[in-house]
């Protein structure tokens, strides 16, 4: 009996080792997974705020284009065919850049889409419509700063044509 009695002091002395050791590992395994989705949150909000200034710098890329197509025209019915060449060259320039910002965007909404992978948490979905959008739009400006110089290159050639 006092055998049996040793016996399940050493069997419930293991259990209680044995909980203890799970109870911390559980414990490590929380705090790490707490720390992680902290992280989580962080690259996502920093991957969303990427993909909308490159949208941003984007748009203002379209913009430039489109200025450097007026100038172009101007240039190109006043006869000035340099100034329809470099007014041409900034939009070409402009519209790489935003070739280049829409690239950024995307690139960062699939960073953020990668964390939603990871964690499909309601703040990281969100980031990823958001850098999404931001891509969308990257994309679309892109577009528009392509035509634009396409545009102010026919007026430079339109220029040297008529003035050579």
């Amino acid at each position: 009996m006092k055998e049996d009695l040793g016996h399940l002091r050493k069997e419930m002395e293991s259990l209680r080792t044995e909980f203890k050791e799970l109870k911390q590992i559980h414990l490590d395994v929380n705090r790490i997974y707490s720390d992680s989705l902290i992280t989580l949150r962080g690259l996502t909000q920093h991957a969303t705020e990427s993909a909308e200034k490159a949208a941003c710098a984007a748009e203002h890329s379209a913009n430039c284009s489109e200025r450097c197509l007026e100038a172009a025209a101007k240039a190109a019915s006043t006869n000035v065919i340099e100034t329809a060449e470099a007014a041409s060259a900034a939009a070409s320039f402009a519209a790489q850049s935003a070739m280049e910002s829409a690239a950024s965007a995307a690139s960062a909404a699939a960073a953020v889409a990668m964390a939603v992978a990871h964690h499909a948490e309601d703040a990281s979905a969100q980031g990823s419509a958001v850098a999404a959008d931001a891509s969308k739009k990257a994309a679309s400006f892109a577009a528009k700063a392509v035509m634009l110089s396409n545009k102010a290159a026919e007026y430079a050639r339109s220029a040297r044509s008529h003035g050579g």
